[in-house]
């Protein structure tokens, strides 16, 4: 799995989760999904996620 895959990967599950948790649970949690939809937008234009860093530490290749 490569960087990108990961992000985008996590970017699903964030979305996901917090879908579930606006429903289920209390509807602030939309508030997550928005950010999520930021971040992706921002990393569109910059080619650049804080989450990118991360992955590298922990192992993950470039493509």
């Amino acid at each position: 799995m490569t960087v990108n895959d990961a992000v985008r990967a996590t970017a699903g599950l964030f979305i996901l989760g917090s879908l579930a948790l606006g429903t289920w649970v209390d509807p602030h949690w939309y508030l997550l999904t928005a950010l999520v939809g930021v971040n992706l937008l921002q990393s569109g234009l910059t080619k650049w996620c804080p989450a990118m860093a991360l992955f590298r530490k922990m192992g993950f290749k470039d493509e």
